[in-house]
């Protein structure tokens, strides 16, 4: 049966990543198109032969490539699956889809989104433990009623106003070029510099529009008042916190080596590093917000 769904995937350099993606569509009946920002691998060949419509699109950052790809792709359907190449849809999760949108337009009835349950794989592991499974994203959503902010220059969220419900079924996301470590390095080096400004700037800017904040209520209520919780923890004891918190407190041992390394590096380096970087921006600010004040003013 074909879904009034369009899947849109982007990519770069994804040769690794991508068969599986789209082996995990294909039964969905859904048109894909493959944003890509200038691989130089086998991506293309590869959506070509999946029965992909490749576009190119240079890359800024996450969140303005998919603004770009929901304003500018002729999506024709209602409803649009916003994918990334790592991650590959259960069959379990396509059946709760196709049920939910036949049944949505059957009756004509039915929520602007729906949340997909996240299960991270690192290194061939599950990680089950540590508050990160199940991770809820807004991945399924009717064309024209969601949008993403652009101020995101890490992580990026799609956003309606709308009902919004949970699927069945989970979405794996499992980066098979980060079998080599060094990969992930390399990415959360570049991510952590990215993630400071990002922080640095909300701090200088006003809330973005979205859902409110609230420990009770939706997943991506809960995720921004948690952020609003994170900004007012102190630089370097913040990372030792969280890694406590997800590692002891929500059993993040039990997932194994592969969770002792994910946890330790993900909940603790990664975020110390993005401390570093932070840190480093507030003082330059405020090197140079003194250097603009006069003399008698700096004493004062």
């Amino acid at each position: 049966m074909s879904l009034p769904l369009t899947v849109i995937v982007l990519t770069r350099d994804e040769a690794l990543n991508l068969d599986s993606c789209l082996e995990s569509v294909a039964g969905l009946g859904a048109r894909i198109f493959v944003v890509d920002s200038g691989s130089a691998d086998a991506t293309l060949e590869i959506a070509v032969r999946q029965g992909a419509t490749c576009v190119t699109h240079s890359f800024e950052t996450h969140a303005r490539q998919w603004q770009w790809a929901l304003a500018s792709l002729p999506i024709a359907t209602e409803w649009v699956l916003a994918l990334d190449a790592d991650q590959r849809v259960t069959p379990r999760l396509g059946q709760a889809m196709t049920r939910a949108l036949t049944a949505g337009a059957t009756s004509g009835r039915s929520p602007s989104g729906y949340y997909l349950r996240r299960r991270q794989i690192f290194r061939g592991r599950w990680i089950r433990h540590g508050g990160y499974y199940p991770k809820h994203l807004l991945r399924l959503f009717r064309r024209g009623e969601a949008w993403v902010d652009v101020r995101d220059l890490v992580d990026h969220h799609f956003l309606v106003k709308g009902l919004v419900e949970t699927l069945d079924g989970d979405l794996i996301e499992d980066n098979r070029k980060e079998a080599d470590i060094a990969v992930w390095v390399a990415k959360h080096v570049r991510y952590a510099a990215l993630q400071a400004r990002q922080e640095f700037e909300a701090g200088r800017q006003a809330p973005a529009e979205g859902p409110r904040a609230s420990l009770l209520g939706s997943p991506d209520e809960r995720t921004r008042r948690l952020k609003a919780i994170w900004a007012r923890l102190p630089l370097y004891v913040r990372p030792s916190l969280y890694f406590f918190y997800r590692y002891v407190l929500r059993l993040g041992f039990l997932d194994g080596r592969e969770g002792f390394v994910f946890h330790a590096m993900q909940a603790f380096w990664y975020r110390l590093l993005v401390d570093v970087h932070l840190d480093d921006l507030r003082r330059r600010a405020a090197l140079v917000q003194g250097a603009g004040r006069g003399p008698a003013e700096v004493e004062r």
